[in-house]
């Protein structure tokens, strides 16, 4: 009998939550390495590193396939996509990170096919007596991506989900009409606008399956081409890897002539010509399936750059283009692996809290209606857990309303 491997079946959910504790754990590892003048480089191979140590301590002796989901990729400043450069190209081995940017941190691990990945954005601190308090122009864009990302959390709830009342109330709830793709977009640009920041264009969101984070269904933030609209919509059962990406900048976007260090196994099949690209071929197969990879985590990497060439121009192998934004402005990202349930949206794999209390701006969110939904809970209150959550959620309206005034009930 075949393993069904969709939310109904509760070890379809632990699994998730297994990949997604590694994910976290790693994640604050990586975070932490994450200082003034530390190597890219030497950070992102730290992070696949004791990911692999971790996901070795669990389902041992099981039958599973299992590894990383995403590699880590350390993306600096004007950065938007992963970034993870290469120990044979001496000048991208060379980058290291600087005091005060915003810089993106996306990994993540799979269990059974089942993968989490998550993206957080920090700002490098200056120094170690940092108090962690932010102004400026960092404080606009980090808030702005916090705020829009919870908003676009909200809006895949399916409407009426999360309704209480009478019967009559919850039908009524839930026979309103979602929004539009468009409409959605307009919502998150006022969230950025109020900050004076940007939407990424083309910031995607996917239906993460068993071994493919890039599903059947897909919401596309300001697409840029007909190819990326969004397809179909969020329903109870699925699991989402959920973007946002936000600029100081105008949002525009700009491919940067580097290499592509990030790549993805495609179901297209072609019969290579080259001995070494049939080596490599095999070599990503059986290391990482259909996940996304980096060229420095197979053996040979000299050998793998030869080797993808005829892959990627096969379309055996996708490559991941580096982009940056258009006018290098910082750009923040955030993304989150979340199951949406009866109960509404589980997060499972997700950037830590945002301590609002800590970010100072005279700006703010101004818009009733998204004010109203960002009020809203993204799951229904079971017993105690309902309790903690509503203390969270009072702080985040406060910080809405009042930037200064914030306090230490917030943390």
């Amino acid at each position: 009998m075949p393993v069904d491997y969709s939310l109904n079946n509760p070890d379809t959910l632990t699994k998730y939550k297994t990949s997604a504790s590694i994910s976290h754990k790693v994640l604050e590892a990586v975070s932490g390495w994450c200082v003034d003048g530390a190597k890219v480089l030497s950070i992102c191979q730290r992070g696949d590193k004791l990911l692999d140590e971790e996901v070795a301590k669990v389902y041992k002796g099981k039958k599973i396939s299992k590894g990383i989901s995403h590699p880590t990729t350390v993306s600096p400043s004007s950065y938007i996509t992963p970034y993870t450069p290469l120990s044979t190209d001496a000048e991208e081995a060379a980058t290291v990170l600087k005091a005060n940017e915003p810089v993106k941190i996306q990994l993540g691990a799979q269990i059974d096919g089942l993968g989490t990945i998550v993206c957080d954005t920090i700002l490098i601190k200056a120094d170690k007596d940092d108090n962690g308090e932010v102004s400026g122009r960092e404080a606009d864009l980090m808030l702005a991506t916090y705020y829009a990302n919870e908003l676009l959390l909200r809006l895949m709830i399916p409407p009426g989900l999360l309704a209480s009342g009478t019967e009559e109330e919850k039908k009524k709830a839930a026979a309103e009409k979602r929004p539009t793709a468009t409409k959605i977009t307009q919502m998150l640009e006022t969230v950025a606008k109020s900050y004076e920041c940007s939407i990424v264009e083309g910031t995607t969101s996917w239906l993460f399956e068993r071994n493919e984070i890039e599903g059947k269904k897909k919401i596309v933030l300001l697409p840029t081409d007909k190819e990326s609209r969004t397809e179909g919509v969020p329903e109870v059962g699925d699991v989402w890897g959920v973007e946002m990406g936000v600029s100081l900048g105008s949002g525009k976007t700009k491919t940067i002539d580097q290499r592509p260090t990030l790549h993805r196994r495609t179901t297209i099949t072609y019969q290579l010509k080259r001995p070494s690209s049939r080596q490599t071929l095999s070599e990503i197969v059986k290391k990482f399936g259909n996940f996304p990879f980096s060229l420095r985590q197979l053996d040979d990497e000299r050998a793998a750059k030869v080797g993808v060439v005829e892959c990627v121009r096969s379309n055996v192998l996708r490559q991941y283009d580096i982009c940056t934004d258009k006018d290098n402005a910082p750009v923040a990202r955030l993304l989150t692996t979340i199951a949406l349930t009866k109960n509404g949206i589980t997060r499972l794999g997700a950037p830590p809290q945002l301590d609002v209390s800590k970010y100072k701006t005279d700006k703010k969110i101004s818009d009733e209606v998204i004010l109203k939904i960002l009020e809203q809970p993204t799951a229904r209150s079971t017993g105690a857990k309902g309790k903690n959550k509503k203390k969270k959620k009072k702080p985040a309206k406060k910080a809405v309303d009042d930037e200064e005034e914030s306090s230490s009930e917030e943390e």
